[in-house]
This record gives structure tokens, C-alpha cells and sequence, in this order.
């Protein structure tokens, strides 16, 4: 299970961090998700995502997988890994105290 503050505080990793792009391997309500995530944006690359940007694309009983890394901007037919496979502790542990 995720926190709920968590898509948020992925988003400000790539608002901060412009030149990458996350893809964010998950489950949600047991069906499988992935979440892109770019310059401070999400989107569902398998399910409708909401208008309203106060709806999080992951919500807080969804349970993270891995999450990947990329060179943005991102180009799904030739995609360029920089980690793939990361842990969510993996990644938190990379971020900054204030986005932590």
C-alpha cells in the first residue's frame, strides 16, 4: 500500500528532475497499472485517468511493483532506460528530505 501523498511527491521528483520520465509498475484494486509520470504529470497508460487533477492517478491502496526510470522525454516504440526495477523504498530513499 501506498501513502497518500505519494503521487504527489513523484511528481515533484520529475518536476525537479525535467529531463527524466517514471513509469510506475503497480496494482490497484488487484488489476495491473502503469503510470507515466513527466514533468509534474501522471497519466494511467491502462486505465481512464480522472479530469480533475485532485484525483490521484495512484491512489493510496494501490501497491507499487517497481518503478522505472527513463531519459524523457519519453518515446514508447524506443524507450531509453536509465534504471529499470527499482524498489519503492529504492526510490524513496532517493529523494530529497523535502520531497521524502
Amino acid at each position: 500500500m501506498t501513502d497518500s501523498l505519494l503521487a504527489a511527491r513523484l511528481e515533484q521528483y520529475t518536476l525537479t528532475h525535467p529531463q527524466e520520465v517514471l513509469i510506475v509498475s503497480a496494482e490497484v484494486a488487484g488489476e495491473p497499472d502503469e503510470i507515466v509520470i513527466f514533468r509534474g504529470f501522471s497519466s494511467s497508460l491502462m486505465r481512464p485517468t480522472a479530469f480533475d487533477p485532485d484525483v490521484p492517478v495512484l491512489p493510496p491502496a494501490a501497491t507499487v511493483l517497481r518503478i522505472d526510470r527513463l531519459q524523457g522525454p519519453y518515446q514508447p516504440e524506443n524507450p531509453v532506460y536509465l534504471e529499470q526495477g527499482l524498489s519503492l523504498a529504492e526510490f524513496e530513499a532517493r529523494l530529497p528530505a523535502s520531497e521524502a
